[in-house]
């Protein structure tokens, strides 16, 4: 993310910014002002996107998810299987993050995400990439035959969930050093 607009897309440059903003000082110091100011144009400039800071806000949770979920849904496109749908799905979870850690400490630290484990009900407000990941956990249960209870399969959902999600946290963190390469995560690691 740079640090300021240089003619380019004034929208996202005001989102990058504004998760800067949220993430260095808290949701309550983010305003379009400041936004502006992050990307060195007028206090104006901001309105000609947003309404207001509210409308930013929602902005930037949807920049994110979209920009997060398209990252998965083009991992999974090549997959034979279910488990390789999974397997591609968790490195592009971690080289996603990896490469952008603000929006890993943005999503996961200010957001409110609503992940439902309930195998047999859908909730219209789960966040996208988790339904994603249901979606093929799901599948591969299916295509292995493998027969579990509907609370081991949610179980078994959330430890898969939390493994990726745990080094993604790591690939993000400033001061952990690892010989891993996050943006090609070793196969085995998710394995």
């Amino acid at each position: 993310m740079a640090d300021s607009y240089h003619h380019g897309n004034l929208r996202q440059a005001l989102i990058d910014a504004g998760i800067r903003i949220i993430n260095g000082n808290g949701e309550e110091s983010l305003s379009l002002r400041k936004a502006a100011a992050a990307c060195n144009v007028s206090h104006a400039a901001p309105y000609a996107h947003f309404k207001d800071k509210n409308e930013l806000l929602d902005a930037m949770k949807k920049s994110v998810t979209d920009s997060f979920t398209a990252e998965l849904e083009n991992a999974v496109k090549g997959a034979g299987s279910a488990d390789e749908a999974l397997i591609a799905m968790g490195r592009t979870y971690i080289s996603f993050f990896s490469r952008n850690p603000d929006y890993f400490m943005f999503l996961f630290g200010k957001q409110n995400i609503s992940a439902h484990l309930q195998m047999n009900k859908e909730n219209k407000d789960d966040y996208p990439p988790f339904l994603l990941l249901r979606k093929y956990y799901e599948k591969h249960l299916k295509e292995n035959g493998i027969k579990l209870s509907t609370k081991e399969q949610e179980i078994e959902l959330i430890k898969t969930w939390a493994i990726v999600h745990g080094m993604a946290s790591l690939a993000c963190m400033k001061g952990v050093a690892t010989s891993f390469d996050w943006n090609e995560p070793d196969e085995r690691l998710i394995t």
